[in-house]
């Protein structure tokens, strides 16, 4: 038997489901199973769960309960977004402003609307990764019906303006809708859509310790977008089809117990980062992106980005042969976005912010949890310091 301890580092494309929330799933899959539109007890029962299930997350962005609408997860938050709004204001306009930041589940159904006729402005971030509100704003025109800005970028962590952003645009456009993706940031930064103007958020489960396969929506209204899914009519007709009650439930139990730890978490989190940041930095020619000055890590949301990840280059060594490399002594990372790794190319968000290029097919993302130690940490380090070198004089052969 392989006893050889595992370190994970790859919390940006999915999370281990806390022990609390396994239980939680299990339970209503085996005792509330109820199918929660059936008028009897055990329909009832699940109906229960459903609700005080979206009154928790609800409660957590101080919205109201009628303003979450369940889906499989932020792939579909973002298409129902996108596509809804399209679909219910096409006669008004039919402009839409993002930029290369975005996860893929906002820029290919921008780029099918586009193939529809839509126009789409991309608006260029800063070396940072960071868009400015008024580069936003300038974008904006009279026929522009949604901007999409992600709040924390899933590959360089990079933390966006949003409400500054928001602010900027309707101002310009009071008509403007304002979408974010907030998969990275949920429940890891504070966020709370009515303060911040944001009309529409996508949430991810899996991302927070819950389970795969369920997600959120925001709409500050429901009449602002149309629905994509067509069925029985749960949901009051915006996501049709039997709810994913057990999925939903350990969602919102993930969710409060993120909510709970997430001042700590940050804190513990962003030394982690400092820990991981100075070790790759101590290798040479290195280079963390999204940092102010790569040389250090400074103490601010602008410059240091989101707590939970790293995105640095090791230049001279593929990216790949590097992850494969740290697997075999049970390190396991990333090379970009998990979400268009069966689809391999370079990456938007590093050709977005001006990454030098030896830089992009060099890039490995670190990304870390509560359940991430220090010894993890120092234990990745010394095995870059290791690999690194001896990759690089294989390389260069």
């Amino acid at each position: 038997m392989d006893n050889k301890k595992e370190i994970y580092l790859d919390n940006a494309a999915t999370t281990r489901a806390f022990d609390e929330v396994g239980e939680r799933v299990r339970d209503c899959l085996c005792c509330c199973y109820g199918n929660p539109s059936s008028l009897h007890g055990k329909g009832l029962e699940a109906e229960h769960v459903l609700r005080e299930s979206s009154e928790q997350i609800a409660g957590l962005l101080k919205v109201s309960r009628d303003t979450i609408i369940f889906t499989s997860g932020g792939t579909e938050s973002d298409n129902l977004a996108i596509f809804g709004v399209a679909q219910a204001r096409k006669r008004t306009g039919r402009h839409i402003v993002t930029s290369y930041l975005e996860h893929p589940a906002v820029l290919s159904p921008v780029a099918q609307l586009a193939e529809q006729g839509f126009d789409v402005t991309y608006v260029e971030p800063d070396a940072q990764g960071v868009l400015h509100p008024e580069d936003v704003a300038a974008a904006v025109r009279e026929d522009t019906i949604l901007i999409s800005v992600m709040a924390v970028n899933n590959e360089i962590g990079s933390v966006q303006p949003v409400s500054k952003i928001a602010a900027a645009c309707k101002q310009v456009n009071p008509q403007v809708l304002v979408h974010s993706d907030a998969v990275q940031a949920f429940c890891k930064i504070p966020l709370f859509p009515k303060r911040d103007k944001i009309d529409l958020m996508s949430f991810s489960g899996h991302k927070i310790h819950g389970p795969k396969g369920v997600g959120a929506l925001y709409l500050s209204d429901p009449r602002m977008i149309r629905p994509v899914l067509f069925g029985g009519g749960q949901q009051k007709d915006m996501r049709p089809g039997t709810e994913n009650v057990p999925g939903i439930a350990g969602f919102a139990l993930a969710a409060s117990m993120m909510t709970n730890r997430m001042a700590d978490a940050d804190l513990y989190q962003r030394s982690l980062k400092k820990q991981l940041a100075e070790g790759i930095l101590s290798i040479e020619d290195t280079h963390i992106h999204g940092a102010a000055d790569s040389s250090q890590m400074p103490d601010t949301y602008a410059g240091w980005g989101a707590p939970s990840i790293v995105s640095a280059s090791f230049r001279g060594v593929s990216a790949e042969v590097l992850l494969h490399a740290l697997e075999e002594r049970g390190i396991y990372v990333s090379s970009g976005s998990a979400c268009s790794s069966n689809h391999p190319k370079i990456s938007d968000v590093l050709k977005a912010i001006g990454a030098a290029q030896d830089d992009l097919r060099s890039t490995i993302r670190f990304s870390f949890s509560d359940m991430t130690t220090e010894d993890d940490i120092a234990e990745t380090v010394a095995a870059l310091k290791e690999l690194v070198p001896v990759l690089r004089r294989f390389t260069r052969k």
